[in-house]
Order: C-alpha cells, then structure tokens, then sequence
C-alpha cells in the first residue's frame, strides 16, 4: 500500500507584502505515522512584523498521539513552532541544522527548537526512515535542510519543506538541494509555502 501525503495548513504570513501559507505535511506510511513540519502554536514579538494567522496542529483533525516519527525539514520558526507537542518522540533533523538553530543569531527561535521534552535524532546525510521513505540532504535555504522523499513504485513523490519557496525555483533549480531534488526526478514535490505541488513542465 502506497503513502498517503496529506498537506495541513497551519500558518499564514505576510511577506513582503503576500500572504504565504505555511504547510506541515502528514505521510501516511504503512509502518507509521509521520509528520514534516510542525509550524507555529503560538505568537511571538519577534515575528509580529509577519502578522502570522495560525492554524496550529492541536486545532486540526489530527490525533497528535497518533503520530509515530517527527521529521524537521529544517528548524526556522515557522516550521517548528509546535515541535513541543511531540516531546517524547523522535524528531528527525541533520546534524548541521539543528547545530546552525542553536549557535547561529536570528536563525530561528531557540526556546520553540529546544522545548522541554523535545528529543532530535541527528542524521548526517541520507537515512532511511522506513521502507520506502528517506531523508536526502538538500542544503541552499538552510546548510541543513533535508528533504522527504516517498517512493512510490514509480517515480518518487517529495516532501521539500523550504528546499523551494515558489514553484518558479525548481522550474530553474539554482541551489545544490533544488538540483540535487531535481536529479530525482520526482512526480510531484510539496513545499510548505505552496498551495499546490509543483509538477515537472
């Protein structure tokens, strides 16, 4: 039985000018529940200028316990804003990110990625999470970002959180983690900024 990948909007931002939506993604594998992303739960001083909406997961029809692995595509606020809600479990991120999130200035915001009970599983390079589901290192929004790829049986389908913000940057892939992305040559791929997957022209 193939993974069901289900987008659940939990954030919108202002952005120069546009609201963004931001997207946390749900996959629904055979051995597991598995959750990309975690968004935002709550307000914060430093990201008023953002006027955030949020749709924070303990709103959505989600049964947070329900969900096995937590994969953290990279760790700006945006996208771990309700790692918290999982403490306890594992979540999955690349060793060179989340040292980036703890040592780097305005990089994130360090009390959402260091929650108590939050507990990383640092990875470094590609990983295996479950049968047919992997980690791929796509570093250029981040040094440590990390991308999801689901196989399918045909060609695979992507979970890419911010490896692109807009569909126009893998259309012309400039960063290693969108040219790395691109030389698998995905069906479709999903990014947290996007209503729709971007497809292949």
């Amino acid at each position: 039985m193939p993974s069901k990948i289900t987008p659940l909007l939990v954030a919108e931002l202002l952005v120069e000018g546009e609201r963004w939506p931001v997207y946390a993604h749900l996959i629904d594998h055979p051995d597991g529940l598995v959750l990309v992303d975690t968004g935002m739960t709550e307000l914060r001083p430093e990201v008023a200028d953002m006027d955030p909406h949020l749709f924070p997961l303990t709103a959505q029809a989600l049964d947070l316990a329900a969900v096995d692995i937590v994969v953290s595509t990279h760790l700006h606020f945006d996208h771990c804003g309700g790692n918290h809600l999982f403490a306890g479990r594992p979540i999955y991120v690349q060793r060179q990110e989340l040292e980036d999130a703890r040592t780097e200035d305005d990089y994130t915001i360090r009390e959402w990625v260091d929650a108590p009970g939050v507990r990383y599983e640092t990875i470094e390079g590609e990983h295996e999470l479950l049968p047919g589901l992997r980690l791929v290192p796509a570093p250029g929004h981040t040094r440590g970002m990390q991308v999801v790829v689901v196989e399918t049986g045909g060609r695979p389908v992507v979970v890419g959180g911010d490896v692109a913000v807009s569909h126009g940057e893998l259309d012309e892939p400039s960063t290693e983690g969108q040219l790395r992305l691109r030389a698998l040559d995905p069906e479709l791929v999903w990014l947290a900024h996007e209503h729709e997957p971007w497809r292949p022209g």
